[in-house]
């Protein structure tokens, strides 16, 4: 099972994380979640972020990729949205078009995420056995 969370509730799903209680997570605009947390991670994970963020600003999520990054028993993906607020993907104006494209890419992103390491790992983990 893989887990999704939108700003509150990363933490929770981080702390899932640190476990083999889920199989992939992705976070969206991530609130409390601290180097530390993601340090501790055990499974895939992807961060989408916002460029306006005050709780959780580029300058963290960059620190959370390279976190990441030098783990490489991990997959990752990190995305930093340009001219986005923090809470982009589910608090936006349905009449701004820029707010409703952002929008729609993160869902686009986080729902390619899960099908390539859940749905199409499960799928062909039988061939390549």
């Amino acid at each position: 099972m893989g887990l999704s969370s939108f700003s509150l509730s990363a933490k929770v799903v981080v702390e899932l994380s640190k476990h083999d209680y889920i199989k992939a997570a992705s976070l969206c605009h991530p609130s409390f979640v601290t180097l530390d947390d993601i340090k501790a991670v055990k499974i895939p994970t992807q961060i989408l972020g916002a460029e306006i963020d005050g709780t959780s600003p580029p300058e963290l999520v960059k620190q959370f990729e390279e976190a990441l990054a030098a783990r490489s028993e991990i997959t990752s993906q990190v995305k930093i949205f340009q001219k986005v607020e923090h809470g982009w993907t589910t608090r936006y104006n349905v009449e701004d078009e820029a707010a409703c494209k952002a929008a729609e890419e993160a869902y686009e992103d986080l729902m390619e995420w899960f099908l390539n390491l859940l749905y199409y790992e499960e799928a062909f983990s039988d061939i390549s056995e």
